[in-house]
This record gives structure tokens, sequence and C-alpha cells, in this order.
């Protein structure tokens, strides 16, 4: 009886050994797929930072022109009257809102 009891932990032994090994298998297929996707990535960030670096220089004149604007248009705007609110419009809720 106690053979029968042995070899029926070793058979379960190396079962859970193989089943372990098979996760592990999977694991690393799927940790490869996102290290060749993380690659992709990486590579496409550093295409975009390259891509967008001659407008680094440009972008203080364009702030200081869209500065001005900004200025003219307040300027504009307020020397005008305020339009007149309309009313704000709640929504109903509760028992009010069944009775609609």
């Amino acid at each position: 009886m106690k053979t029968v009891l042995i070899i029926a932990t070793l058979v379960e032994l190396v079962l859970l050994v193989v089943v372990l090994a098979v996760y592990l298998v999977l694991i690393a297929a799927t940790l490869r797929k996102v290290s060749k996707t993380l690659g992709l990535v990486t590579f496409g960030v550093r295409a975009i930072e390259k891509q967008t670096a001659p407008i680094g220089p440009v972008l203080g004149e364009i702030n200081g022109a869209l500065e001005q604007v900004a200025g003219a248009l307040e300027g504009i705007v307020g020397s005008q009257p305020a339009p007149a609110s309309q009313p704000v419009m709640e929504p109903v809720v509760g028992p009010e809102a069944h009775s609609l």
C-alpha cells in the first residue's frame, strides 16, 4: 500500500512540475510580446521627438504673437458691453422628475 501512495505522490509531483513549466513558458512568451511592443512604442516616441525638434525654437515667437493677439482681443472685448446672461437650466431630480 505504501508503494502505491509513493508512486501516486511522485506522479502528482511530476504533474505539478509540468503544469508549472507550461505556465512559465506561456508567461515568457507573453513577456516577449510585451517587450516587442514596448520596443516599437519607444521607436515611435523617438521618431516623434526627432520630427518635432525643429518646432522648439519657433514656439517662443508663436507664443509672443499669440500674446499680442490675446491682448488686442481683450482690448476690443473690454470696450463692448457684456452680453445678457441666459438663464441656467438645472436638471430636475427627485420626485418632481417623475411627474413631468
